[in-house]
């Protein structure tokens, strides 16, 4: 063997042990990407955004929210579903996703298969609102009408099987009252025709829908949580007249299921101190949310249960993907 050969070789000994100590360098030691299978300025976009901060802090690396839209969520959740399980790419959803195991049986991935539960981050309840050529000034009033007037009054919504579609098809059901879903692309286009009258009713997002309520554009007539919501205070529950109705938002994270549990421990440790944070309750209050705090059982179990209860109300409710 020549002298450069040996020089050679011995730098690739030398080398050998300086590349095995980067890849089993402790994470994290990169940046970590939140994938948002959304649009900008939705829940799951505003939360993910929120925790990505103070995460950041805690980790000491960057924490980059990425948007990757379409398929109602799918195409973002999927390409989370099939990273590698590193620790470096989590995804925000919500009820879409657990609604989606149901309504879209071959998008490619299995929810509670594929992902593995991080951490929730907060939960939120809707309002239903209508344009004021509606003739109806509170949810009695409205749900008569329907039912004097079934098939002729459309509401709008986010797409199929969005929280806002489902907290329709679920008061049809509940109410028995009928009126004709109509789909939009996004919560902002749906937000818009109602505020112009083109589509007259809409569940919406409290946060979003409520300056629109309080500046007489829309008119509220209910909120969809347990309790009367603090942002809309004058607002009864639809539970007051449909008992039993209940219908939140949630978000939360998830990453692939081949992710060292350390990690996903460690991740659920940190979100969950900055959820119970003062900063992070009174966060939550300004969005119009409430901080989600559960272990990784109580977290998991929450997504099991959804995924079976949405599931039984799209079958149930024939509801299909567009």
């Amino acid at each position: 063997m020549n002298r450069r050969a040996i020089l050679l070789t011995g730098a690739g000994i030398l080398a050998a042990p300086a590349i095995h100590a980067q890849s089993q360098a402790p994470w994290p030691n990169r940046a970590v990407r939140i994938i948002v299978p959304f649009g900008l300025g939705g829940a799951a976009d505003v939360a993910a955004r929120f925790i990505a901060e103070p995460l950041s802090a805690a980790l000491g690396v960057p924490v980059i929210i990425e948007n990757r839209t379409g398929a109602g969520g799918s195409i973002g959740t999927n390409m989370v579903a099939k990273s590698p399980g590193d620790g470096y790419t989590l995804v925000a959803l919500g009820n879409t996703a657990a609604v989606n195991e149901t309504l879209q049986p071959g998008r490619g991935f299995v929810l509670m298969r594929d992902l593995t539960p991080v951490a929730p981050i907060n939960i939120a309840d809707n309002v239903l609102a209508v344009h004021p050529s509606v003739p109806a000034n509170s949810l009695p009033e409205f749900l008569e009408l329907l039912r004097r007037e079934p098939g002729k009054w459309n509401y709008a919504h986010s797409g199929p099987g969005t929280p806002y579609h489902l907290a329709g098809e679920m008061l049809k059901a509940m109410a028995k009252v009928d009126m004709v879903a109509v789909s939009f692309r996004g919560s902002n286009e749906a937000r818009t025709a109602v505020i112009s009258g083109q589509v007259p009713i809409m569940f919406d997002g409290i946060p979003s829908m409520a300056p629109h309520i309080n500046g007489g554009s829309v008119r509220g007539l209910a909120t969809t949580g347990r309790q009367r919501d603090p942002m809309l205070p004058n607002l009864p529950t639809v539970a007051e007249t449909v008992p039993g109705f209940e219908y939140p938002i949630w978000i939360g994270l998830m990453m692939p299921a081949t992710t060292p549990r350390p990690i996903v421990e460690r991740l659920h440790a940190e979100i969950t101190k900055i959820m119970q944070s003062e900063a992070g309750r009174t966060g939550m209050q300004r969005m119009g949310a409430r901080s989600m705090v559960m272990t990784l059982a109580e977290y998991e179990a929450y997504l099991r249960n959804d995924v079976d209860t949405l599931g039984k109300l799209v079958r149930d409710a024939g509801i299909k993907a567009d």
